[in-house]
């Protein structure tokens, strides 16, 4: 709906002095934030009307205003100011995450905890995804006479690895045939592509040998298998604990969510799957109940150009949006490009 200019300012006002105090806001006190020569009587008759459109609510009768979820969405997408962050935060962000630049998963760990700090929020993000990914490296190291560790990379840098135990013990030569049926049938492989049918091929030619190299080869199998599949990286849960509208049940109940994992997944997936850089879903805009007093901010992370992963926020909807959204769009394009920069080193 469209907003008069008057509307809008007063509008746009409310959402930032709400934000900063968490106080109602009276036509008094808005007054002397606008720059707009209006009496008192006008600004009371707007603050009615966009009552009545639903943009504001008076939580008690004698109050002043707070902005409903539909306030904030108007804010969003056409009051705030779409800003950089400042050179501070730009450093702090920087310094923060580039201690871990090495490790993709310790990255997005790193990356969670640092977010987390600036937002006071909790942190969400999802490791590279393996749709499209091949195998890139696969190393087994002894760590036993009949017993190895067994290590893959993939070329999205997803590093998974496994101990396993093998019926004879792991000589010379059984590691020689071991790295020869990996660089003939597994490097370079698509993920999907390690499928029963590959692995009963393979186990048919191993002859003798079928005993010795089916575990460790089962083993690279379970790993590809498991590379798939995309994990949840959470940080910062306690720092929702601060805010009011989570106390009692509430808090209870959306770290409990926070916990399950698979919810926050797919709620992340969806906001990977739209053409927006930065996804914004205000309380009730969300699909589960225990989001409805929640604001969730996530941006997508691209690996070599293309989409592989989320970082996100989620936080009550009295959130500094105007902050935040440029902090989390540019910790995720910076993580993107560590992340790029790291798989072409390798």
């Amino acid at each position: 709906m469209e907003l008069s200019e008057r509307k809008q300012k007063i509008l746009g006002a409310i959402v930032e002095q709400y934000i900063k105090t968490g106080e109602p806001v009276g036509s008094k006190a808005l007054l002397s934030a606008l720059d707009m020569s209006v009496s008192s009587a006008t600004v009371r008759n707007e603050m009615a009307e966009l009552s009545a459109m639903g943009y504001l609510e008076q939580p008690h009768t004698s109050a002043g205003r707070i902005p409903t979820n539909e306030g904030y969405r108007y804010y969003v997408d056409h009051l705030m100011v779409n800003r950089q962050i400042d050179e501070s935060l730009r450093r702090r962000i920087e310094a923060g995450v580039h201690m871990a630049v090495t490790d993709p998963e310790k990255l997005l760990q790193r990356a969670g905890e640092v977010l987390a700090d600036l937002t006071d929020c909790a942190a969400v993000s999802t490791t590279p995804s393996g749709e499209g990914a091949f195998i890139k490296r696969v190393e087994i190291v002894p760590v036993g006479t009949r017993t190895a560790m067994i290590v893959l990379l993939t070329s999205t840098g997803v590093l998974k690895s496994k101990v396993c135990r093998s019926d004879s013990d792991l000589n010379a030569s059984v590691l020689e045939s071991f790295y020869n049926i990996m660089k003939t049938s597994f490097i370079g492989t698509k993920l999907e592509d390690v499928d029963t049918a590959m692995m009963q091929k393979l186990a048919a030619s191993f002859g003798a040998d079928v005993f010795t190299l089916l575990p460790l080869v089962t083993a690279v199998s379970d790993l590809a298998q498991e590379s798939i599949h995309t994990d949840i990286v959470l940080g910062g849960q306690s720092n929702l604990l601060h805010y009011s509208n989570y106390y009692g049940n509430t808090a209870y109940e959306l770290l409990e969510f926070l916990r399950r994992g698979e919810p926050i997944s797919k709620l992340l997936s969806s906001a990977a799957n739209g053409e927006k850089d930065v996804d914004v879903k205000i309380g009730s805009e969300n699909p589960y109940k225990q989001l409805t007093k929640s604001s969730v901010i996530v941006s997508n992370y691209n690996i070599d150009g293309n989409r592989r992963g989320s970082i996100g926020i989620i936080g009550p909807t009295r959130i500094d949006y105007e902050k935040l959204i440029p902090s989390v769009k540019y910790l995720t394009d910076l993580v993107g490009k560590l992340l790029t920069q790291t798989f072409k080193d390798e």
